[in-house]
């Protein structure tokens, strides 16, 4: 089983990072817009959808994606302004980040705020009650939450892929460091009824292990520490601050999917990863991590840009 996993996990960053680095732009888009329709097809069979409905429904994210792709909403929430032809009609939610569409300026910008008060305040709640929705509302919130992460892949790669990988870098980090703090000091368990593995003391390796993580970027010249405001000590802890907050989000990410497997009554979300279980079970934190990503810069843009 170890020979499996790591095998396909040398696989996975034999594709992943050349094309991180090297593949256009568009050809990115397109390519993320396949794995967000294989998360839709394992998201459709949490749901309860038989063979084609889930086709239809990885079919219907993928067709969303290809539009908001060609809608062009935002060309980078931090460091890029999107200059738009002369005499095209933008929204401007600040001098910092313009759309050339109205509507879709709204649309993204409300999204973004959605996403904040959806992981931040209703899902802690939600896993509490361990609410089980009904269909349709399931699906319509599984096509904006793969979508919104579609969109987040693709706007972090146009700020850089190293900008992409320091925020992914949230997810694995707290990983390791949750199961090696789990491991060592074991102890109360975080959610039994919902995932019996974790434990509180894995939650605290893995907010030590991100507080780490931002420490050594906060101290070295890149992108997402010169973008926040204030001095460069100023920076590095308000760096630390967000990177905590979103490892946060991210655990609640990984409850909430390993939720949905258990009321499916599954394991794994698919077998399309072998040792790995689906693309859902891979991303589940970062369905969390990198959209708030996004949404916490549009909130920095708002109160702290001037």
């Amino acid at each position: 089983m170890l020979k499996t996993r790591v095998l396909t996990a040398v696989l996975l960053l034999a594709v992943f990072l050349p094309a991180l680095f090297w593949l256009p732009q568009a050809y990115w888009a397109l390519l993320m817009a396949l794995v967000a329709a294989v998360a839709a097809w394992e998201w459709g069979g949490l749901a309860g959808l038989q063979a084609r409905g889930r086709l239809a429904f990885g079919a219907l994210v993928l067709g969303i994606c290809a539009a908001l792709h060609y809608s062009s909403p935002a060309s980078s929430i931090l460091f890029m302004m999107h200059d738009p032809m002369p005499g095209e009609a933008t929204f401007a939610l600040l001098p910092y980040i313009e759309f050339t569409n109205v509507p879709v300026g709204l649309a993204y910008t409300f999204g973004m705020l959605a996403l904040l008060l959806f992981w931040g305040l209703a899902l802690p709640f939600w896993l509490w009650r361990r609410w089980r929705p009904g269909k349709v509302v399931l699906l319509g919130l599984g096509v904006f939450l793969i979508c919104a992460t579609w969109q987040a892949f693709v706007d972090w790669r146009k700020i850089s892929p190293w900008a992409l990988l320091a925020v992914m870098g949230i997810a694995w980090v707290a990983d390791i460091s949750a199961y090696f703090a789990g491991r060592k000091f074991g102890g109360r368990k975080l959610a039994p009824n919902i995932s019996p593995g974790k434990t509180w003391a894995g939650v605290w390796g893995a907010l030590a292990g991100v507080a780490v993580y931002s420490a050594v970027l906060g101290v070295l010249d890149n992108p997402l520490r010169d973008a926040l405001p204030g001095q460069a000590t100023e920076a590095a802890l308000l760096l630390m601050f967000v990177f905590l907050a979103l490892a946060a989000l991210g655990i609640l990410g990984d409850l909430f999917e390993s939720l949905l497997k258990r009321q499916a009554g599954v394991k794994d979300s698919g077998n399309v990863l072998p040792g790995h279980g689906g693309v859902l079970d891979r991303i589940d934190s970062l369905m969390a991590i990198l959209p708030c990503a996004n949404a916490l810069s549009l909130l920095f843009l708002i109160f702290f840009w001037r």
